[in-house]
């Protein structure tokens, strides 16, 4: 099958959950966290989803924290990657709370999950939607995470109400709920490309376990993109342990490169998901 729109491939190393117990080469530190950007930058991703922890390796959303780490991975790659702040709560952190983050952050790009920014009722969905606007406003370029079937009819639903005020949203689907044991299924992602037909939108993809890549593979022969790393697997699609990210990427590029559809650059993938560009990288944080 060939599809002309380019894929983007973003990397997720780390995530809010995982320690070096799970793979020692789990980079956690700004430096280490630089250097794999770059290595996966060269295995043909165009974005880095980011988690940073504190001082005692604790996921946190404080933007004291993610300065450093930015400012150290564009000192590596400069403008070579998008840099997706994340505003997860984990449970520690209200929507408020995150919002705050974002507002004070301005990342060049965010994910959020409509469940948590997004919460029912009439008050949460006017305080969310306020919040959107302000990030369009601002070309924060912003990706919704949604869950299941259900999470897309609301989506859905939001933006036909004005509550998501982009005309063309880019949205992350799980494939499955986070698990150290979870291997997620490649079928879970047809019923929701079903519930998501006739809607218009930028969608990808991430997944868990040895079945990722397989997963990942589905959603390039469907126009979507991927979200690949150890924070939600650290295999590769033998079930080897990967050795660090670059080599899950390094290896799906090449499986989608036989598929037909091409890899995204960063300008390519910034085009398509209409982030912008920093001027000066090395100052703006």
């Amino acid at each position: 099958m060939k599809l002309n729109n380019p894929m983007i491939i973003c990397v997720a190393p780390n995530g809010a959950r995982k320690t070096k117990a799970d793979h020692i080469g789990l980079p956690l530190s700004a430096n280490e966290l630089a250097l794999e950007a770059e290595n996966c930058m060269q295995a043909g991703a165009a974005m880095i989803h980011l988690h940073v922890r504190d001082e005692n390796g604790k996921h946190t959303i404080d933007p004291e924290y993610y300065r450093p780490v930015i400012s150290a991975i564009r000192d590596r790659v400069g403008d070579g990657l998008i840099i997706q702040a994340t505003t997860e709560a984990v449970g520690q952190y209200s929507a408020e709370e995150q919002m705050a983050m974002v507002r004070d952050l301005k990342p060049e790009a965010v994910s959020m999950a409509i469940g948590e920014l997004c919460p029912k009722g009439q008050e949460e969905e006017e305080k969310a939607s306020a919040f959107f606007r302000w990030v369009m406003d601002n070309q924060i370029s912003a990706q919704y995470i949604l869950y299941s079937v259900e999470d897309i009819e609301r989506f859905i639903d939001l933006h036909s109400r004005g509550i998501i005020p982009a005309k063309r949203p880019s949205i992350l689907l799980v494939l499955g709920r986070y698990s150290r044991d979870l291997t997620s299924d490649p079928e879970e992602l047809l019923p929701m490309l079903e519930a998501l037909s006739g809607f218009t939108c930028d969608w990808a993809v991430c997944a868990f376990g040895a079945n990722e890549a397989d997963c990942m593979a589905l959603a390039a022969t469907r126009g979507g993109h991927a979200r690949i790393g150890f924070e939600n697997n650290i295999l590769m699609a033998d079930a080897s342990v990967a050795p660090d990210n670059a080599a899950l990427i390094s290896s799906f590029a090449a499986r989608v490169k036989k598929l037909g559809r091409s890899i995204a650059s960063a300008k390519e993938a910034r085009k398509i998901l209409k982030v912008h560009s920093k001027k000066e990288f090395n100052h703006v944080y």
